[in-house]
């Protein structure tokens, strides 16, 4: 696990990758036109291989003072992705920022599927039979 560390007068203060990881995680999750994260198969194998558990569709770089986020996400249909993904940067930058006091630089997104609601799966699948 890397730490970050904050230099102050008191002493250092270290912030594990882990938890920034999770302040993203949960902070996507929370902005509306999400469905889920998704994790890819790598992380799927890390998580069975290492026992540890990985945060699913979150990776971080943290630096001194800076972080730099990439999300893995599923949005929901119907819903125009770039204004979900504009938001959701937003969003886990606040979140990110607020929390731990480091900067982030950049939150990068990438789009690995779209989902429906159960109610318009029902409705697909009983037009399409």
């Amino acid at each position: 696990m890397t730490e970050e560390q904050l230099m102050n007068q008191e002493g250092n203060i270290r912030i594990s990758d882990d938890v920034v990881s999770t302040i993203a995680g949960l902070a996507a999750l929370e902005t509306p036109g999400i469905a889920a994260m998704s994790g890819g198969l790598s992380e799927g194998w890390a998580k069975r291989l290492s026992g540890k558990n990985v945060q699913r569709g979150v990776s971080v770089e943290v630096g001194q003072l800076e972080t730099a986020i990439d999300l893995r996400i599923v949005v929901l249909y119907g819903m125009p992705i770039h204004e979900v993904c504009r938001q959701l940067q937003l969003t886990v930058r606040e979140a990110v920022q607020n929390m731990t006091g480091l900067t982030v630089v950049e939150v990068n997104i990438k789009v690995e599927g779209v989902a429906f609601k159960d109610e318009e799966l029902d409705e697909i699948q009983r037009v399409v039979r």
